[in-house]
């Protein structure tokens, strides 16, 4: 069982769905089959060591968009493209990209994609982080800083430049 149905793909992909249903007709089973193969090998075995997967339902939508992306591809090489066609570079691009990223969440530390981490860790896989500023001042000190710059100004005779 795959991340997404035969109709959620043809909804989510950017090849064409009269091609979709001339693979499907020309060979039944093909995309569902991709679609199981690529969430079970492409991404759950990837993803397995840090995250819940296979992922319940509902899928994170990360999830989706990877399994679309390479399935989009498999799908066009199933039916034949011209691969000096600059559509076709976005194709092999957003499945290079989807590899990626899926690489990547196996191997980030920090957790840039929001998925469900294993039950035996905390319940998300994304790290968020602490404020990054600090201080322990008053928030009308900067009043005091801008009337000192004032008092220096007037004795010099001159404002401050900027630039």
């Amino acid at each position: 069982m795959g991340y997404l149905t035969l109709a959620e793909f043809k909804t989510r992909s950017t090849m064409p769905t009269e091609f979709i249903v001339e693979i499907e007709t020309a060979s039944p089973g093909f995309t569902l089959a991709q679609i199981a193969s690529v969430s079970a090998l492409d991404i759950d075995s990837r993803l397995r060591k840090r995250y819940a997967a296979p992922f319940t339902s509902p899928y994170p939508e990360a999830v989706m968009t990877w399994c679309t992306r390479i399935v989009t591809l498999l799908c066009w090489e199933r039916r034949g493209y011209d691969p000096t066609d600059q559509s076709m570079e976005r194709a092999v691009k957003a499945h290079d990209d989807a590899k990626a990223e899926i690489k990547e969440a196996a191997n980030s530390n920090e957790g840039l994609f929001d998925l469900p981490l294993r039950s035996d860790t905390t319940s998300t896989g994304v790290s968020k982080g602490a404020p990054f500023g600090y201080s322990e001042q008053s928030p009308y000190v900067f009043a005091d800083g801008q009337g000192s710059a004032g008092i220096v100004e007037d004795y010099n005779g001159v404002g401050t430049t900027n630039g």
